[in-house]
């Protein structure tokens, strides 16, 4: 089964007494769809090309349907609102692939 991704590179955060609330509802209503943290809010981002240095967060599901349902989630939607107008964030939810594999003598 493949995977599914959250990919979020926040443009503005706000303040921290609002992004912990968010995190606090938002770690409870990811925790019922078995969802784990591969990059979070304060790893280190380097940015390259025509990217932007900017906070990153890299959340992994079961599956792509799960991650799918997981943002659609009523409790989830109550953490999301407390982020409120001044946070913007580039938001993708991505399918992995069937099984991980290394890129041997490519050039890409």
């Amino acid at each position: 089964m493949k995977k599914g991704y959250w990919v979020v590179a926040y443009r503005t955060v706000g303040d921290e007494a609002m992004m912990s609330r968010y995190l606090a509802l938002a770690g409870v209503a990811l925790g019922l769809f078995g969802a784990r943290i591969l990059v979070g809010p304060g790893s280190p981002v380097m940015a390259y090309e025509a990217g932007l240095k900017q906070m990153t967060v890299v959340v992994e599901f079961d599956s792509y349907e799960i991650a799918l349902a997981a943002y659609e989630n009523e409790d989830y939607k109550k953490a999301l609102a407390v982020l409120g107008p001044e946070v913007e964030r580039d938001f993708r939810i991505a399918e992995g692939t069937e099984a991980a594999f290394a890129i041997q003598g490519s050039k890409l």
